[in-house]
């Protein structure tokens, strides 16, 4: 395999069962096998996409100190604002080459959440930033469920298993930008080698080149995807969930070569997180003699706040 599968969600939503099925295969042997792949047909047009970099790019032009008013003290990084070097991979001390933003939830009001998140935070610098932020991650949300309609298929559940839980769940949208390297990194790259937490991982920007997803060979490949195409993964939750039928690939950003250090990277993933109260329990579909149990049971709330530990966001 050169590069990661690429699948046209045209065919979930055709009408047409045998397209309908033929995406759920491609899809769901793909995330057995790799763990990505790359989507076209998604629910993103153009026009926001354009929008949506020129705002983010925008933001990462503002002055430090501008951009350090909206880094909120107690939040552990889930909105706003997070500096550069401050998240870095788990078990990995060098912090990452990288500054970003979080836009979260706004959840429904009927769907009583309101007190669990926290509010976004307003850029008061540019009018559009918010209201182009979030009109990209519903459109993300709204193909990540289609996905996941996908994925419980796959697996033997209903269709609609994860709407509940992913409609109005804790997701993330994480415009990133990578600031042009001026010195030799003393062991740092742009995004060390991890594993997603989240149940998937939706990414627009992934076309500028430098992200690598680790095969089962032990050997790096280099995520290609079309310029219109967004890369999606699976994250640890959904590992877990499925007791490691569905896999969470190890992958990293790496720096670029000595003659494109002046250029920056952005991109921007949205971590498809489910509400907190979520049993992440192996599923029975994927508990077999050959293969037991292999998780403890544990809420997305309990695993999010482990693992946001795990990587430096929090502190205990």
């Amino acid at each position: 395999m050169k590069n990661i599968p690429s699948v046209d969600l045209a065919d979930f939503i055709s009408g047409d069962p045998v397209r309908k099925q033929k995406f759920v295969e491609e899809i769901g042997r793909a995330y057995e096998e790799i763990g990505f792949v790359s989507l076209k047909n998604h629910f993103l047009n153009d026009n926001l996409v354009d929008e949506l970099y020129k705002e983010v790019k925008a933001f990462f032009a503002l002055p430090v100190e501008t951009k350090k008013k909206y880094e909120i003290e107690g939040l552990g990084g889930q909105r706003g604002y997070v500096s550069f070097g401050k998240e870095h991979a788990k078990g990995k001390k060098e912090g990452d080459l990288k500054e970003f933003w979080h836009f979260g939830q706004e959840p429904e009001e009927d769907a009583n959440l309101i007190d669990e998140y926290p509010d976004n935070v307003q850029v008061e610098e540019l009018p559009d930033f918010n209201k182009t932020g979030m009109e990209a991650y519903r459109m993300l949300e709204k193909t990540g469920i289609y996905v996941l309609r996908a994925l419980a298929l796959y697996i033997g559940l209903d269709e609609h298993y994860f709407d509940h839980w992913a409609s109005n769940g804790n997701s993330i949208l994480r415009p990133i930008h990578y600031p042009p390297i001026v010195e030799e990194p003393k062991g740092a790259v742009r995004a060390g080698a991890h594993g997603d937490i989240n149940l998937i991982t939706l990414l627009m920007g992934a076309s500028t080149g430098g992200l690598q997803v680790l095969r089962k060979d032990g050997v790096w490949m280099d995520a290609i995807p079309e310029e219109d195409e967004l890369v999606i993964n699976v994250g640890d939750m959904l590992e877990r969930h499925t007791n490691n039928k569905l896999r969470s690939t190890i992958h990293r950003v790496v720096n670029p070569p000595k003659e494109e250090w002046s250029k920056p990277r952005y991109s921007i993933p949205f971590f498809m997180h489910p509400r907190s109260d979520m049993p992440l329990n192996c599923l029975p579909e994927c508990i077999d003699d050959e293969h037991p149990k292999a998780y403890e049971d544990i809420t997305a709330g309990e695993f999010l706040y482990e693992r946001l530990v795990d990587i430096g966001l929090i502190k205990k």
